[in-house]
């Protein structure tokens, strides 16, 4: 799984979403992009699922680029644990998005099975996002 080499902290807090993105709303590399509609965490394991998928779809034609990067750890405590003693162990690493940030890219592929390979994509992911071309 996508995890960071080195890290400041090792945990942190979980942060508020408060705006549309600012950054990274723009399509740079690809022709076609899945931009995200909501803001909310995607998991390490749902980028690497949504990688297979670009991987399987481009492997004849096309590129495609990863926009995002899990570099937030998310704690959990174990189950049946009671309030207190401090907080949770590293379960798992986030990337934390906002609305209208690009998730993924591609380009080298038409406009129909672009869009076939991104509601594959979507399927993988725990955020609403919709597809954008570069005009």
């Amino acid at each position: 799984m996508l995890a960071p080499k080195k890290q400041k902290f090792r945990k942190q807090f979980r942060g508020i979403w408060k705006k549309i993105a600012t950054k990274g709303n723009t399509l740079n590399y690809g022709t076609f992009g899945l931009k995200s509609l909501d803001s909310g965490w995607v998991k390490d394991r749902q980028i690497e699922a949504c990688r297979v998928v670009l991987a399987r779809a481009t492997r004849k034609e096309g590129k495609f680029w990863i926009r995002i990067f899990p570099d937030r750890p998310y704690t959990k405590k174990p189950p049946e644990v009671t309030m207190g003693a401090g907080k949770g162990d590293v379960a798992y690493f986030v990337a934390s998005v906002a609305p209208g940030r690009v998730l993924f890219e591609l380009d080298g592929m038409t406009y129909e099975t672009a869009k076939a390979v991104f509601k594959n994509v979507s399927a993988k992911l725990s955020i609403q996002a919709k597809m954008v071309q570069k005009l």
